[in-house]
């Protein structure tokens, strides 16, 4: 894992997500939605909820703003009902791509999804075509600058909650967790004052793959921007070696 630096691309996304809070802000407000029709609007009741609300904060989002999407989804005549959708394929030179949206749409979201593949000159493929190459794990990023605690530190606390795996990079420390223990160690990694930079349930590349070809290079950020800017789509994994 080392060698890539997450934080670097965190930091990239998150200048890009400066520039298109719109973007940001409707995929987190989707993801509220979902998070109380599943567990109701409590989020002292509901661990999914509580992560949601944590990556609105990552992301600035007014606790207004937060406050409001909750209240409207629970209302009884809420009428927003969003459904998961994932999608795998190809970009230049074999490199896999994982698209994962909330749509109210599929028809218009598979067919936005297939253009942005095709405009790259990569291919959708079938279900689990290329999601055998990553591992799905809890993944939170800590931003080293800021932390006050030392790495022993942070990594035994880590560890003691239940995660997995510490990493240590240049600029950050990533944290690895098993899916399904990943809500208890973020909110114990919180409770410390750690300052996490993102935490979410990622899709990590067991290899990387390198592109050196400038014309290759170009239709792969083709695809992604074109993704990056559809609504219904809110994660995208490559295993792209950035």
């Amino acid at each position: 894992m080392s060698g890539h630096s997450k934080f670097a691309n965190i930091k990239h996304k998150k200048e890009k997500n400066d520039a298109k809070k719109g973007k940001i802000f409707t995929v987190i407000g989707r993801e509220l939605v979902m998070a109380v029709k599943a567990g109701g609007p409590d989020p002292n009741n509901n661990s999914k909820l509580r992560d949601v609300i944590a990556k609105a904060k990552a992301n600035n989002m007014p606790n207004d703003t937060i406050d409001r999407g909750i209240k409207k989804a629970a209302g009884a005549d809420s009428a927003d009902n969003y459904e998961k959708a994932v999608y795998e394929g190809y970009g230049p030179n074999g490199v896999a791509i994982i698209v994962e949206t909330l749509t109210d749409n599929k028809n218009r979201t598979a067919g936005n999804v297939r253009n942005a593949f095709t405009k790259g000159n990569g291919s959708i493929g079938t279900q689990g075509c290329v999601s055998y190459m990553f591992d799905q794990k809890g993944q939170i990023i800590i931003d080293k600058e800021e932390c006050e605690m030392d790495a022993d530190e942070l990594m035994m606390l880590a560890l003691d909650a239940g995660a997995e795996d510490f990493n240590e990079e240049e600029d950050s420390y990533e944290v690895l967790t098993a899916p399904d223990d990943f809500s208890a160690v973020r909110e114990e990694i919180e409770k410390s004052g750690a300052p996490i930079a993102e935490a979410q349930v990622a899709m990590i590349p067991q290899t990387y793959v390198d592109l050196t070809d400038e014309q290759a290079l170009k239709d792969l950020q083709r695809t992604l921007d074109l993704l990056d800017e559809d609504d219904d789509v809110t994660d995208v994994w490559t295993n792209w070696n950035e």
